[in-house]
């Protein structure tokens, strides 16, 4: 990904932290409403389903789109009532058991409504502790990358603490009002517990998986344990690529528990590798 200059946009149900990314519905609206905002998310996301699939096997036409609102509308019906007869269960030992479950189907609608993938920035590469987690203990690298002008909007930097909540009044405007849609990507997206400070982090969200990276690649850290293979093989890598990128190695301040980040001679990796095991033995052929 370093040679083909590309970054991978991650999906958050894959992160180390389970809250990351997963907000908690505050009911905040009558439960009719909430019925109204389920069967409005369900009906777009069926529909959005169908219409894909109906593309990719050319599927067109009004009959097929009249059979897709349908259907989609039946689905989410289907859902509500199910909602309702489950709501007069005796398990439910609470005044409103259907807000109860109106709020659960709403989160798990908004997550799926929320599919997007996202890429993670720390402030700092001499962070003891960001290497010791994301840097496979030292033996890993650190990219740092600086941010075209064009790319700036892209980046939206972390809120630490707070509350998980979302509110339904805010998901059921967020189509329609963007400061209601801020609300919700923020919560969703963009807020953390306060532990994870330490990060300092920025995210770049957009379509999961590998793609083009907007940010310009500056430099390549190795961390204190990293081999020496691994740092001759990426500074070959990326020798004659069309912009200079920097190398550096992190290395311990004497007496301290901090970290710096220092030049890499480059020169002298490349006086020992690439390295033949058998050159060393046919150096004393001659003493047969």
């Amino acid at each position: 990904m370093l040679v083909a200059d590309e970054l991978y946009y991650a999906d958050p149900s894959d992160f180390n932290d389970p809250l990351d990314s997963r907000p908690n519905l505050e009911a905040d609206l009558p439960a009719d409403d909430l019925e109204h905002l389920l069967s409005r998310l369900v009906e777009q996301r069926i529909k959005a389903e169908m219409t894909t699939a109906a593309a990719s096997i050319k599927y067109r036409g009004p009959r097929t789109i009249d059979h897709i609102a349908r259907h989609s509308q039946n689905r989410a019906a289907r859902l509500l009532d199910e909602l309702r007869y489950n709501a007069g269960n005796a398990v439910y030992e609470m005044a409103e058991p259907l807000q109860f479950l109106l709020a659960q189907y709403l989160e798990e609608e908004l997550l799926r409504r929320y599919n997007r993938g996202i890429v993670s920035f720390g402030l700092r590469a001499t962070c003891p502790l960001m290497w010791s987690h994301y840097g496979d203990q030292h033996r890993g690298i650190c990219a740092g990358y600086s941010i075209p002008a064009d790319a700036a909007p892209s980046l939206h930097r972390i809120t630490y603490g707070g509350s998980r909540n979302v509110k339904a009044s805010d998901v059921a405007t967020m189509d329609n009002d963007p400061m209601a849609q801020r609300r919700v990507d923020e919560a969703v997206l963009l807020r953390k517990a306060g532990s994870w400070r330490y990060e300092r982090e920025w995210r770049l969200i957009g379509t999961r998986g590998p793609h083009d990276s907007p940010l310009e690649l500056e430099e390549v850290i190795f961390g204190m344990r990293c081999g020496s293979t691994v740092k001759y093989a990426i500074t070959k890598a990326l020798e004659n690529r069309g912009r200079e990128v920097r190398f550096y190695e992190m290395r311990e301040r004497h007496g301290t528990f901090q970290l710096k980040k220092c030049v890499l001679d480059t020169d002298e990796l490349g006086a020992s590798l690439p390295r033949r095991t058998r050159g060393l033995l046919e150096a004393f052929d001659a003493l047969e």
